[in-house]
Protein backbone atom coordinates (compact mmCIF):
# COMPACT_ATOMS: atom_id res chain seq x y z
CA UNK A 1 0.00 0.00 0.00
CA UNK A 2 1.44 3.15 -1.08
CA UNK A 3 2.35 6.26 0.86
CA UNK A 4 4.88 8.92 1.29
CA UNK A 5 6.53 9.67 -1.83
CA UNK A 6 10.42 8.54 -1.13
CA UNK A 7 12.34 12.20 -1.77
CA UNK A 8 14.46 11.41 1.30
CA UNK A 9 18.32 12.33 1.73
CA UNK A 10 20.73 12.14 4.43
CA UNK A 11 19.86 15.49 6.36
CA UNK A 12 15.87 14.68 5.52
CA UNK A 13 14.82 11.30 5.50
CA UNK A 14 11.23 10.40 4.49
CA UNK A 15 8.43 10.58 6.99
CA UNK A 16 7.69 6.89 7.81
CA UNK A 17 3.74 7.73 7.90
CA UNK A 18 1.20 9.85 7.56
CA UNK A 19 -0.92 11.11 10.94
CA UNK A 20 -3.97 12.55 11.12
CA UNK A 21 -6.02 13.45 14.28
CA UNK A 22 -9.60 15.01 13.31
CA UNK A 23 -13.24 13.79 13.26
CA UNK A 24 -13.58 12.38 9.21
CA UNK A 25 -17.21 14.14 9.52
CA UNK A 26 -15.21 17.52 9.30
CA UNK A 27 -12.08 16.39 7.57
CA UNK A 28 -12.49 15.25 4.38
CA UNK A 29 -8.94 13.80 4.17
CA UNK A 30 -9.60 11.43 6.78
CA UNK A 31 -12.69 10.62 5.00
CA UNK A 32 -10.94 10.19 1.82
CA UNK A 33 -8.31 8.17 3.29
CA UNK A 34 -10.32 6.04 5.66
CA UNK A 35 -13.78 5.88 4.45
CA UNK A 36 -15.51 6.13 7.88
CA UNK A 37 -17.58 9.00 8.84
CA UNK A 38 -17.34 9.40 12.53
CA UNK A 39 -18.36 12.81 14.56
CA UNK A 40 -15.58 12.51 17.06
CA UNK A 41 -11.87 12.60 16.51
CA UNK A 42 -9.96 9.58 16.07
CA UNK A 43 -6.59 8.83 14.98
CA UNK A 44 -5.52 7.97 11.65
CA UNK A 45 -2.01 6.42 10.94
CA UNK A 46 -0.83 5.22 7.32
CA UNK A 47 2.75 3.98 7.06
CA UNK A 48 4.48 2.38 4.10
CA UNK A 49 2.33 -0.71 4.31
CA UNK A 50 -0.65 -0.46 6.64
CA UNK A 51 -3.85 1.92 7.41
CA UNK A 52 -4.13 2.13 11.47
CA UNK A 53 -7.16 3.58 13.34
CA UNK A 54 -7.07 4.16 17.26
CA UNK A 55 -10.60 4.32 17.97
CA UNK A 56 -12.47 4.48 21.56
CA UNK A 57 -14.42 1.67 22.54
CA UNK A 58 -17.45 3.08 21.52
CA UNK A 59 -16.81 3.23 17.50
CA UNK A 60 -13.92 0.17 17.39
CA UNK A 61 -16.41 -2.25 16.50
CA UNK A 62 -18.10 0.01 13.74
CA UNK A 63 -14.85 1.24 12.40
CA UNK A 64 -13.84 -2.86 12.00
CA UNK A 65 -16.98 -3.28 9.42
CA UNK A 66 -16.73 -0.23 7.83
CA UNK A 67 -13.39 1.96 7.97
CA UNK A 68 -11.35 1.16 5.03
CA UNK A 69 -8.28 0.25 6.59
CA UNK A 70 -5.69 -2.60 7.44
CA UNK A 71 -6.05 -2.36 11.09
CA UNK A 72 -8.32 -0.69 13.71
CA UNK A 73 -6.97 -0.86 17.44
CA UNK A 74 -8.80 0.46 20.67
CA UNK A 75 -6.74 3.26 22.06
CA UNK A 76 -7.21 1.76 25.14
CA UNK A 77 -4.61 -0.75 24.80
CA UNK A 78 -1.92 1.85 23.85
CA UNK A 79 -3.45 4.03 27.09
CA UNK A 80 -2.61 1.09 29.28
CA UNK A 81 0.78 0.69 27.59
CA UNK A 82 1.66 4.26 28.37
CA UNK A 83 0.43 4.10 31.80
CA UNK A 84 2.31 0.97 32.80
CA UNK A 85 5.58 2.76 31.38
CA UNK A 86 4.62 5.37 34.28
CA UNK A 87 2.34 7.99 32.69
CA UNK A 88 -0.27 8.46 35.36
CA UNK A 89 -2.83 9.94 33.41
CA UNK A 90 -2.29 8.99 29.11
CA UNK A 91 -4.00 10.93 26.79
CA UNK A 92 -3.98 10.44 23.02
CA UNK A 93 -0.62 11.33 22.44
CA UNK A 94 0.78 9.11 24.67
CA UNK A 95 -1.28 6.13 22.73
CA UNK A 96 0.65 7.24 19.96
CA UNK A 97 3.79 7.28 21.27
CA UNK A 98 3.40 3.84 22.18
CA UNK A 99 1.67 2.80 18.80
CA UNK A 100 5.17 4.27 17.22
CA UNK A 101 7.49 2.45 19.70
CA UNK A 102 5.43 -0.92 18.55
CA UNK A 103 5.77 -0.03 14.91
CA UNK A 104 9.30 1.86 14.75
CA UNK A 105 8.08 4.81 13.45
CA UNK A 106 10.12 7.91 14.31
CA UNK A 107 9.64 10.25 11.59
CA UNK A 108 6.29 11.25 10.27
CA UNK A 109 4.10 13.97 8.13
CA UNK A 110 0.99 15.90 9.37
CA UNK A 111 -1.44 18.30 7.89
CA UNK A 112 -1.55 21.83 8.74
CA UNK A 113 -4.71 21.72 10.60
CA UNK A 114 -2.96 19.15 12.68
CA UNK A 115 -3.33 20.04 16.54
CA UNK A 116 -0.94 22.08 17.70
CA UNK A 117 -0.39 20.70 21.02
CA UNK A 118 -0.27 17.21 20.01
CA UNK A 119 2.36 18.27 17.02
CA UNK A 120 4.76 19.97 20.09
CA UNK A 121 3.87 16.73 22.47
CA UNK A 122 5.16 14.39 19.56
CA UNK A 123 8.18 16.25 19.29
CA UNK A 124 8.65 16.85 22.69
CA UNK A 125 8.45 12.67 22.60
CA UNK A 126 11.36 12.36 20.15
CA UNK A 127 9.23 12.33 16.97
CA UNK A 128 10.35 14.27 13.75
CA UNK A 129 7.34 16.29 12.82
CA UNK A 130 6.97 17.56 9.47
CA UNK A 131 3.97 19.95 8.65
CA UNK A 132 2.67 19.40 4.87
CA UNK A 133 0.03 22.28 3.49
CA UNK A 134 -2.66 21.32 1.28
CA UNK A 135 -3.19 19.10 -0.90
CA UNK A 136 -2.08 16.88 2.30
CA UNK A 137 -3.30 13.84 0.11
CA UNK A 138 -2.55 14.27 -3.45
CA UNK A 139 -4.28 11.19 -4.56
CA UNK A 140 -7.39 13.32 -3.79
CA UNK A 141 -6.35 15.91 -6.64
CA UNK A 142 -7.40 13.12 -9.23
CA UNK A 143 -11.09 11.81 -9.23
CA UNK A 144 -11.16 8.12 -9.93
CA UNK A 145 -13.96 7.05 -12.18
CA UNK A 146 -16.04 5.98 -9.45
CA UNK A 147 -15.50 9.36 -7.77
CA UNK A 148 -16.38 10.98 -10.92
CA UNK A 149 -19.86 9.18 -11.18
CA UNK A 150 -20.90 10.02 -7.58
CA UNK A 151 -20.32 13.90 -8.56
CA UNK A 152 -22.40 12.96 -11.54
CA UNK A 153 -24.87 11.54 -9.90
CA UNK A 154 -25.12 13.99 -7.52
CA UNK A 155 -25.08 16.81 -10.01
CA UNK A 156 -28.60 15.07 -11.60
CA UNK A 157 -30.54 15.24 -8.36
CA UNK A 158 -29.11 18.95 -7.93
CA UNK A 159 -30.32 19.90 -11.53
CA UNK A 160 -33.99 18.71 -10.96
CA UNK A 161 -33.77 20.50 -8.05
CA UNK A 162 -32.93 23.79 -9.42
CA UNK A 163 -35.02 22.98 -12.63
CA UNK A 164 -37.94 23.26 -9.92
CA UNK A 165 -36.60 26.50 -8.77
CA UNK A 166 -36.40 28.15 -12.24
CA UNK A 167 -39.85 26.56 -13.33
CA UNK A 168 -41.68 28.48 -10.51
CA UNK A 169 -39.96 31.63 -11.57
CA UNK A 170 -41.34 30.67 -15.05
CA UNK A 171 -44.67 29.89 -14.00
CA UNK A 172 -45.17 32.76 -11.47
CA UNK A 173 -47.32 35.51 -12.17
CA UNK A 174 -46.30 39.21 -12.01
CA UNK A 175 -47.78 41.87 -9.22
CA UNK A 176 -47.28 45.08 -7.99
CA UNK A 177 -43.54 44.38 -9.07
CA UNK A 178 -42.82 41.12 -7.76
CA UNK A 179 -43.26 37.69 -8.47
CA UNK A 180 -46.38 36.11 -7.48
CA UNK A 181 -46.43 32.21 -7.16
CA UNK A 182 -49.03 30.01 -6.09
CA UNK A 183 -51.04 32.62 -3.86
CA UNK A 184 -48.08 33.63 -2.00
CA UNK A 185 -45.00 36.06 -2.97
CA UNK A 186 -41.95 34.46 -4.52
CA UNK A 187 -38.90 35.23 -2.46
CA UNK A 188 -35.50 33.78 -2.06
CA UNK A 189 -36.54 31.80 0.80
CA UNK A 190 -39.28 29.88 -0.57
CA UNK A 191 -37.13 28.87 -3.79
CA UNK A 192 -34.58 27.70 -1.52
CA UNK A 193 -36.94 25.77 0.72
CA UNK A 194 -38.63 24.59 -2.22
CA UNK A 195 -34.55 23.62 -3.63
CA UNK A 196 -33.85 22.27 0.08
CA UNK A 197 -37.18 20.01 0.51
CA UNK A 198 -36.43 18.09 -3.06
CA UNK A 199 -32.66 17.66 -2.65
CA UNK A 200 -33.51 16.36 0.78
CA UNK A 201 -35.96 14.30 -0.77
CA UNK A 202 -33.16 13.04 -3.31
CA UNK A 203 -30.84 12.36 -0.55
CA UNK A 204 -28.54 15.67 -0.92
CA UNK A 205 -28.51 18.04 2.33
CA UNK A 206 -27.99 21.24 0.57
CA UNK A 207 -26.72 24.63 2.57
CA UNK A 208 -26.13 28.69 1.73
CA UNK A 209 -27.81 28.25 -1.22
CA UNK A 210 -27.96 31.42 -3.11
CA UNK A 211 -30.83 33.11 -4.90
CA UNK A 212 -30.16 36.28 -4.90
CA UNK A 213 -31.97 39.30 -7.20
CA UNK A 214 -31.17 42.18 -8.48
CA UNK A 215 -28.52 44.35 -6.50
CA UNK A 216 -28.58 41.46 -3.68
CA UNK A 217 -26.71 39.71 -7.08
CA UNK A 218 -23.86 41.69 -6.84
CA UNK A 219 -22.04 40.64 -4.14
CA UNK A 220 -21.02 36.83 -5.78
CA UNK A 221 -21.94 35.17 -1.82
CA UNK A 222 -24.82 36.99 -0.80
CA UNK A 223 -27.41 34.33 -0.30
CA UNK A 224 -30.37 36.76 -1.30
CA UNK A 225 -33.71 37.14 0.74
CA UNK A 226 -37.18 38.63 0.01
CA UNK A 227 -39.10 39.12 -2.84
CA UNK A 228 -38.15 38.59 -6.27
CA UNK A 229 -38.24 41.10 -8.96
CA UNK A 230 -39.03 40.59 -12.90
CA UNK A 231 -36.65 42.26 -15.36
CA UNK A 232 -33.63 41.62 -12.55
CA UNK A 233 -31.21 38.68 -12.99
CA UNK A 234 -31.93 36.20 -10.41
CA UNK A 235 -28.54 34.63 -9.61
CA UNK A 236 -29.50 30.72 -8.34
CA UNK A 237 -26.54 28.90 -7.15
CA UNK A 238 -26.85 25.15 -5.64
CA UNK A 239 -24.10 22.97 -4.20
CA UNK A 240 -25.27 19.83 -1.94
CA UNK A 241 -23.86 17.11 -0.57
CA UNK A 242 -24.64 13.70 -1.29
CA UNK A 243 -25.29 12.29 1.96
CA UNK A 244 -24.63 9.08 1.24
CA UNK A 245 -21.33 9.49 -1.43
CA UNK A 246 -20.18 12.26 0.57
CA UNK A 247 -19.42 14.16 -2.77
CA UNK A 248 -20.62 17.90 -3.62
CA UNK A 249 -22.79 19.33 -6.56
CA UNK A 250 -22.34 22.69 -8.22
CA UNK A 251 -23.98 24.52 -10.12
CA UNK A 252 -25.32 28.52 -10.94
CA UNK A 253 -27.68 29.65 -13.23
CA UNK A 254 -28.98 33.12 -14.01
CA UNK A 255 -32.63 33.99 -15.02
CA UNK A 256 -34.81 36.78 -15.64
CA UNK A 257 -38.22 36.68 -15.30
CA UNK A 258 -39.82 38.15 -18.42
CA UNK A 259 -37.66 40.55 -20.84
CA UNK A 260 -34.18 41.03 -19.55
CA UNK A 261 -32.73 44.58 -20.07
CA UNK A 262 -30.31 44.87 -22.57
CA UNK A 263 -27.19 44.67 -20.34
CA UNK A 264 -28.38 42.17 -18.63
CA UNK A 265 -28.78 40.19 -22.12
CA UNK A 266 -25.34 41.47 -22.81
CA UNK A 267 -23.64 40.33 -19.86
CA UNK A 268 -25.25 36.94 -20.04
CA UNK A 269 -24.15 36.40 -23.50
CA UNK A 270 -20.22 37.69 -22.52
CA UNK A 271 -20.21 35.34 -19.80
CA UNK A 272 -21.57 32.53 -21.82
CA UNK A 273 -18.72 33.14 -24.33
CA UNK A 274 -16.12 33.30 -21.98
CA UNK A 275 -17.52 30.41 -20.38
CA UNK A 276 -16.93 28.30 -23.73
CA UNK A 277 -13.69 29.90 -24.40
CA UNK A 278 -12.29 28.87 -20.76
CA UNK A 279 -14.01 25.15 -21.63
CA UNK A 280 -12.17 24.77 -24.80
CA UNK A 281 -8.77 25.45 -22.99
CA UNK A 282 -9.73 22.93 -20.18
CA UNK A 283 -6.97 19.81 -20.75
CA UNK A 284 -4.21 17.98 -19.23
CA UNK A 285 -1.57 20.12 -19.06
CA UNK A 286 -3.34 23.26 -19.21
CA UNK A 287 -2.33 26.40 -16.71
CA UNK A 288 -5.45 27.16 -14.89
CA UNK A 289 -3.74 30.46 -14.56
CA UNK A 290 -3.64 31.34 -18.36
CA UNK A 291 -7.15 29.84 -18.59
CA UNK A 292 -8.15 32.49 -16.17
CA UNK A 293 -6.56 35.16 -17.91
CA UNK A 294 -8.37 34.41 -21.27
CA UNK A 295 -11.61 34.63 -19.48
CA UNK A 296 -11.00 38.11 -18.18
CA UNK A 297 -9.60 39.11 -21.73
CA UNK A 298 -12.56 37.99 -23.22
CA UNK A 299 -15.04 39.72 -20.81
CA UNK A 300 -12.99 42.94 -21.43
CA UNK A 301 -13.12 42.29 -24.81
CA UNK A 302 -16.70 42.87 -24.72
CA UNK A 303 -16.38 46.02 -22.75
CA UNK A 304 -17.00 44.60 -19.40
CA UNK A 305 -14.34 46.16 -16.98
CA UNK A 306 -12.71 44.65 -13.60
CA UNK A 307 -11.70 47.31 -11.39
CA UNK A 308 -13.04 49.35 -7.69
CA UNK A 309 -15.71 52.19 -8.23
CA UNK A 310 -16.35 54.03 -5.31
CA UNK A 311 -15.06 51.87 -3.22
CA UNK A 312 -16.61 48.57 -4.46
CA UNK A 313 -15.24 46.06 -6.40
CA UNK A 314 -17.06 45.45 -9.95
CA UNK A 315 -16.60 43.30 -13.21
CA UNK A 316 -15.20 39.84 -12.88
CA UNK A 317 -13.40 39.38 -9.64
CA UNK A 318 -13.22 35.83 -8.52
CA UNK A 319 -11.67 32.62 -10.11
CA UNK A 320 -12.91 30.71 -12.66
CA UNK A 321 -13.05 27.89 -10.81
CA UNK A 322 -12.68 25.53 -8.21
CA UNK A 323 -11.67 21.65 -7.63
CA UNK A 324 -14.92 19.46 -6.76
CA UNK A 325 -15.63 16.55 -4.84
CA UNK A 326 -15.35 15.78 -1.18
CA UNK A 327 -15.50 19.20 -0.42
CA UNK A 328 -17.62 22.27 -2.32
CA UNK A 329 -14.05 24.09 -2.95
CA UNK A 330 -10.97 22.12 -2.93
CA UNK A 331 -7.72 22.10 -5.41
CA UNK A 332 -6.90 22.19 -8.08
CA UNK A 333 -7.87 25.71 -9.05
CA UNK A 334 -8.71 27.91 -11.42
CA UNK A 335 -7.71 31.46 -10.94
CA UNK A 336 -4.70 33.57 -10.43
CA UNK A 337 -2.51 30.89 -9.25
CA UNK A 338 -0.61 29.06 -11.31
CA UNK A 339 -1.88 25.25 -11.63
CA UNK A 340 -1.01 22.54 -13.94
CA UNK A 341 -4.36 20.74 -14.90
CA UNK A 342 -4.54 16.93 -14.98
CA UNK A 343 -6.35 14.44 -16.38
CA UNK A 344 -9.16 13.63 -13.54
CA UNK A 345 -9.15 16.52 -11.88
CA UNK A 346 -12.84 17.48 -11.40
CA UNK A 347 -13.11 21.72 -11.80
CA UNK A 348 -16.10 24.16 -11.74
CA UNK A 349 -15.99 26.82 -14.59
CA UNK A 350 -18.27 30.05 -13.17
CA UNK A 351 -17.20 32.91 -14.76
CA UNK A 352 -19.31 36.28 -13.68
CA UNK A 353 -20.61 40.06 -13.82
CA UNK A 354 -21.11 42.02 -11.33
CA UNK A 355 -22.34 45.93 -11.66
CA UNK A 356 -23.96 47.64 -8.94
CA UNK A 357 -27.13 49.34 -10.39
CA UNK A 358 -27.12 46.58 -12.79
CA UNK A 359 -27.14 43.22 -10.79
CA UNK A 360 -24.74 39.90 -11.13
CA UNK A 361 -24.81 37.33 -13.72
CA UNK A 362 -22.78 33.94 -13.15
CA UNK A 363 -22.96 30.83 -14.89
CA UNK A 364 -21.47 27.33 -13.82
CA UNK A 365 -20.75 23.99 -15.15
CA UNK A 366 -18.92 21.06 -13.48
CA UNK A 367 -15.99 19.26 -15.97
CA UNK A 368 -13.83 16.64 -15.50
CA UNK A 369 -10.09 16.98 -17.27
CA UNK A 370 -9.38 14.66 -19.86
CA UNK A 371 -6.19 13.83 -21.95
CA UNK A 372 -7.07 16.21 -24.84
CA UNK A 373 -10.09 18.39 -22.94
CA UNK A 374 -12.64 18.08 -20.81
CA UNK A 375 -15.89 16.40 -20.39
CA UNK A 376 -19.01 18.72 -19.12
CA UNK A 377 -20.76 17.15 -15.94
CA UNK A 378 -23.54 19.61 -16.09
CA UNK A 379 -26.64 19.33 -18.86
CA UNK A 380 -29.03 21.73 -17.43
CA UNK A 381 -29.56 25.07 -19.90
CA UNK A 382 -28.80 28.10 -19.43
CA UNK A 383 -31.69 30.47 -20.58
CA UNK A 384 -31.76 33.54 -19.57
CA UNK A 385 -35.14 34.88 -19.97
CA UNK A 386 -38.06 32.19 -18.39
Amino acid sequence: MSSEPRTANRDHPAPQARVMIAASENDANLYYATRFLAPDAFVFVWSEDEKILLMSDLEVDRARAKAQVDTVLPIRVYEDRAKAAGIARPGVVDAIHALFAERGIRRVVVPGGFPIEHGDALRARGIEVQVRPEPFLEERLVKTPAEVASIQHAMRRTEAALGQAIDAIREAEVSDGVLRWRGETLTAEVLKRLIAVRLLDDGLLAQHTIVACGEAACDPHNEGSGSLRPGQPIILDVFPRDQESRYFADITRTVVKGRAPEKVREMHEAVARSQERALHLIRDGADGEAIHREVQTTLEARGFRTGEVNGRMQGFFHGTGHGLGLEVHELPRVSKVPTTLRTGNVVTVEPGLYYPGIGGVRIEDVVVVTEHGCTNLTAYPKELEV
